[in-house]
């Protein structure tokens, strides 16, 4: 790991930035003791979007699900009823049939 003086950094900040930049790590040194250290970020996490849910259980409002599955993955793809059924249902519960 590389050395450099607080005043040699100041004056050339920029080339040790993108020495940083390119993955190396430096000890930024004041009268020959290290005062701190320049270091690559870390990979950035992608954070997900915080749902509604999320915002109640952060408010005490509601508590997290004990299972982690999908609720949906037993939901089958295709209508529980024929196709017509339930726009004869609504049609006929308005009296347009």
């Amino acid at each position: 790991m590389a050395s450099v003086g607080i005043r040699s950094l100041k004056n050339n900040l920029s080339k040790y930035v993108r020495r940083v930049e390119r993955g190396e790590r430096i000890r930024v040194t004041a009268h020959g003791r290290v005062v701190a250290e320049l270091v690559p970020p870390k990979a950035p996490r992608r954070r997900r979007a915080r749902s509604r849910l999320d915002e109640l259980i952060a408010r005490g409002l509601a508590r997290p699900p004990l299972e982690k599955s999908d609720p949906f993955e037993h939901v089958p793809d295709h209508p529980l009823v024929p196709a017509g059924t339930v726009a004869w249902l609504i049609d006929s519960d308005r009296d347009e049939r």
